[in-house]
């Protein structure tokens, strides 16, 4: 088997931002094969866009948002490919658009895939159980939940929700589609945190093996 390094795994994190978990197991599923990992995550659901598959988002900037006499702060980290970029101001605008939607919509995850499947299923439970005691036949309360679920989504995740300054699209396509950036650098959310008053969470860290969505 080969050997897996840390500095692989942030490679692939880079190339696909899957999670550093999915990465390594992706490398060891195909042997340390780069190429093969990214697809083997492509397959999963687990990776970017094909896209952006083989661009590296190395470069970007941590956005500061204090809202409400300083009773909310956040801090957003966004990446992109190049430090041209990174210095524009429209990347700097995008950067305060997103952390002005974490503290307006207070999302608990990045992306559906940072959602942890034990929290999933236990959300699944709840609403199968909030269906049943509303009287629905259960031959439709499956359909029901993961119709339900889809809500869940557009409002714990940040790239599902609702742009709060155009609600006609969601964050993911501010960020997918930020064609005004030059050369279509095509940018990523990395990790965010929210201080609310007094209660501070951190969500999404990146990784970062040399000193983590």
């Amino acid at each position: 088997m080969a050997t897996i390094t840390a500095a692989m795994v942030k490679e692939l994190r880079e190339r696909t931002q899957a999670g550093m978990m999915d990465c390594k197991k992706a490398l060891n599923e195909t042997e340390g094969d780069m190429e093969k990992a990214v697809a083997y995550l492509r397959e999963k659901g687990l990776a970017a866009a094909a896209k952006k598959a083989g661009r590296v988002a190395a470069e970007g900037c941590v956005e500061s948002y204090i809202h409400m006499g300083g009773k909310i702060g956040v801090l957003v980290e966004v990446n992109c490919e190049t430090d041209f970029v990174a210095k524009t101001d429209t990347f700097k605008s995008l950067c305060h658009d997103v952390a002005l939607q974490i503290a307006a919509a207070n999302p608990l995850y990045i992306s559906k895939e940072d959602v942890p499947a034990a929290a999933l299923e236990a959300e699944k439970e709840i609403l199968r159980a909030q269906a049943l005691n509303e009287g629905k036949p259960e031959k439709i309360v499956d359909r029901m939940v993961e119709g339900r679920i889809s809500k869940y989504y557009t409002e714990n995740c940040l790239l599902e929700q609702a742009f709060v300054k155009n609600p006609d699209i969601t964050v993911g396509t501010l960020v997918n589609e930020a064609t005004w950036l030059p050369a279509k650098r095509f940018p990523s959310v990395v990790s965010f945190a929210m201080n609310a008053a007094k209660a501070s969470k951190r969500r999404n860290p990146i990784w970062r093996p040399k000193s983590p969505k």
